[in-house]
């Protein structure tokens, strides 16, 4: 299983912006949806619907991760379009949509995340060590560290989106 070492902020500034001032240079854009099939307090497990916006081509990915905060396993693979299809039928929910803007910022890759059925935009960083993570100074540009606010986690808002269908 391979570790995501993450840190996650709440964006203050439009990307649109940084990106014509030259402060990102954007190297992608995707439409993402994702369904949570399974979630519990330290576990969760989803699938995607990833459309590459520059060339239209479409993947399918299911993905389990285990812990919180700062660093979680994580294990991803591509699905067909027919499991997928399967998987978000079965249960019915709502999935969450949101862009995601991969661009680079002071040779670093940033993935930069608006979401579609609610007013949040995220940037999101990834380390390969921890003393990296925690040494890690962001600019103002990047907002609020919400690393370890539970309510700005993607299967929080997910919940939220889904109201009382989650509760059944």
């Amino acid at each position: 299983m391979a570790l995501e070492i993450e840190k996650k902020y709440l964006l203050a500034v439009e990307p649109a912006v940084l990106i014509k001032e030259g402060v990102l240079s954007a190297h992608k854009e995707q439409l993402i949806e994702q369904t949570y099939l399974a979630i519990d307090e330290t576990q969760e497990l989803r699938v995607r619907r990833i459309q590459e916006l520059g060339n239209g081509e479409v993947t399918y990915t299911h993905t389990f991760k285990n812990g919180n905060g700062l660093v979680r396993e994580e294990v991803e693979y591509e699905i067909t379009a027919g499991i997928y299809e399967q998987m978000v039928n079965a249960f019915g929910f709502l999935p969450l949509t949101k862009k995601r803007i991969t661009a680079v910022w002071n040779g670093r890759v940033v993935e930069i995340d608006i979401y579609d059925q609610l007013e949040l935009s995220v940037v999101e960083v990834e380390f390969s060590s921890v003393d990296e993570a925690n040494a890690f100074q962001a600019p103002d540009w990047f907002g609020e560290d919400i690393s370890s606010q539970k309510q700005y986690s993607n299967k929080t808002v997910w919940k939220q989106l889904q109201g009382e269908k989650w509760q059944r």
